[in-house]
């Protein structure tokens, strides 16, 4: 089995390197990779250039799309007959493709996905954002390999399919954001099987300002919307618990200084509860408390994406494009 990584990259020459990087390092060498070029204006080409004596690679520039049907392109570049699609911000452990090869020899599925992890050289805010992301007090656990809730559904930060997955399926849809998400449960409802490959782990850096990072996680709260409609029955009550958080803390923090400052109470034991899990998970105060301010931007972020995607589309009936007039990536 031939596998071919495709990474969609727009405008991290830097970060591109790290990624490719660790894929010369691995163990297992027999794949391929193809990096597609969304429209940047700052060129990775030199950065390809300098592994092409390491690494079977390929390099394409297109017009800007948005990953989705960047991806898409990348797919009909590849040779292998199965793809895994990474994030460019991802850094891979030097056994990464031995572990995908073997747990796919030992239980074959048309996909899978993989879990993310903090590297140790990571700044403490990208370890609090990796905490945020993957902790049972924010997300319950879902991001950070726990598949409990539901089917699982693979992340396109560390995705793989088969081709025959691809050609059933069309690949990634034209979505701006959920598009991972979307395809997933278009993979699901061809009755295709997938499955969580826990020891096949990122590194991934994800944003690296707070900014950043609360952009893209509004973002995902109002794809999730979109998901809802597209496919509906795919919204589950976990999805709802950062708007149902966003507006419980609205009404506590009204009701603190108004009636009595025990409605503070229930906010100052869960900013506990993330100090806690946050020192117990890195061993850091530092990145204990970065990651109360992380989870509270994650939680808020995702919750009013979601509250204004639900307004917009549900209530108004707007476009599912309506939200994201801006460039995908600014």
């Amino acid at each position: 089995m031939k596998i071919s990584f495709i990474i969609p990259v727009f405008n991290r020459p830097g970060e591109t390197k790290e990624l490719l990087q660790s894929l010369s390092l691995q163990t297992k060498q027999d794949f391929q990779v193809i990096i597609v070029e969304d429209g940047s204006s700052l060129s990775s080409e030199e950065v390809v250039e300098q592994f092409r004596e390491g690494l079977d690679i390929q390099y394409y520039y297109k017009d800007n799309s948005g990953p989705g049907p960047s991806r898409n392109y990348g797919c009909e570049k590849a040779s292998g007959d199965y793809m895994i699609f990474l994030d460019s911000d991802c850094i891979v452990p030097e056994q990464y493709v031995q572990v995908v090869g073997d747990a796919l020899q030992r239980n074959y599925t048309d996909a899978f996905g993989g879990p993310d992890k903090a590297h140790k050289d990571f700044t403490n805010f990208q370890k609090a954002v990796s905490f945020s992301m993957t902790s049972f007090f924010t997300t319950g656990g879902i991001r950070g390999g726990n598949e409990r809730f539901e089917k699982f559904h693979p992340r396109s930060f560390n995705l793989g399919m088969s081709r025959k997955v691809y050609e059933s399926t069309g690949g990634f849809s034209s979505m701006r954001f959920g598009e991972d998400v979307d395809l997933s449960i278009r993979i699901l409802e061809k009755g295709f099987t997938t499955q969580l490959i826990r020891e096949a782990y990122v590194y991934h850096k994800r944003r690296t300002n707070m900014r950043q990072f609360f952009k893209q996680v509004y973002n995902s709260g109002i794809a999730r919307i979109n998901l809802h409609l597209r496919h509906p029955g795919s919204l589950k009550l976990v999805h709802t618990f950062p708007s149902l958080f966003t507006l419980g803390m609205l009404v506590l923090l009204l009701l603190s200084p108004l009636v009595s400052w025990y409605f503070a109470l229930p906010l100052l034991f869960y900013m506990l509860l993330l100090f806690l899990g946050a020192l117990v998970n890195t061993g850091s105060l530092s990145i204990a408390v970065l990651a109360i301010l992380t989870s509270f931007t994650q939680l808020l972020a995702y919750g009013t994406g979601f509250l204004r995607a639900f307004w917009r589309r549900i209530v108004l009936g707007r476009d599912e494009f309506s939200a994201f007039r801006k460039s995908f990536y600014k």
